[in-house]
């Protein structure tokens, strides 16, 4: 993977955090963009194409969740990973719920801030085999379009971000079989590391929320193992 063919656009308030983290992307190969708050963000953002949003929570103007809300009022794909001081649970669920793929919690180390970098940028760069990518999945009652990330039922569409898309596929792909939760982290996000399993469980609660309308589709937690994705035929 070529870090010279991708674009970052760091938002951090922090003048000596935003130069160190755009300094060691910079001698990592990467393109980097930086912001200071969140207006000039979502100015950089509606000028340039990114590859990858790296993205503080607490920011001046428009703190980092508005941020994130509005861009994915635009663009489902582009990966955001948040930078959060908050240790609060509910805050970092929120950050996932709104369309964050990830997150990290300060301080962290520019090892754990590039390795995540690399995991997304690769997911974000593999395409699903043509033929599978651009047919309709049915699920249940549902019609599942992974090219276009939508979710349809009754002529309502849902759209969705890469990462639930990709989620969905993979399980409508192994329906009703047991699937551990390291081989859905390696599958899906292609790592199994900590910090991405915790993230796991927050997509899977947003996943049944999506597939609640139709009771024939649940996705059951297997204690200890992983997760079955189960869908009723009609018989």
């Amino acid at each position: 993977m070529n870090n010279n063919s991708f674009k970052i656009l760091l938002v951090e308030d922090d003048e000596a955090l935003r130069f160190i983290v755009k300094d060691n992307l910079s001698e990592n190969g990467y393109d980097v963009e930086v912001a200071a708050d969140g207006e000039i963000a979502l100015e950089q953002f509606a000028n340039n194409t990114f590859d990858l949003i790296v993205l503080d929570v607490m920011l001046p103007k428009i703190d980092g969740f508005q941020v994130a809300k509005s861009i994915r009022k635009t663009n489902d794909q582009v990966p955001i990973i948040f930078l959060t001081a908050r240790s609060m649970t509910e805050d970092k669920i929120k950050g996932l719920t709104i369309g964050g793929d990830d997150y990290i919690p300060k301080p962290f180390s520019m090892e754990e801030l590039l390795l995540k970098i690399k995991i997304f940028l690769k997911r974000s760069q593999s395409q699903p085999i043509a033929s599978e990518s651009s047919a309709v999945l049915k699920i249940g009652k549902f019609d599942f379009h992974f090219d276009d990330l939508s979710l349809s039922l009754n002529g309502e569409t849902r759209n969705l971000t890469l990462k639930e898309a990709e989620l969905i596929h993979y399980f409508a792909k192994n329906q009703n079989k047991v699937l551990s939760r390291n081989e859905i982290l390696e599958n899906v996000w292609g790592s199994d590391d900590y910090f991405l399993g915790r993230s796991l469980d927050v997509f899977i609660s947003r996943l049944r929320k999506y597939f609640k309308a139709d009771a024939s589709v649940k996705i059951i937690n297997l204690h200890g193992i992983g997760f079955r994705f189960s869908v009723k035929k009609d018989r």
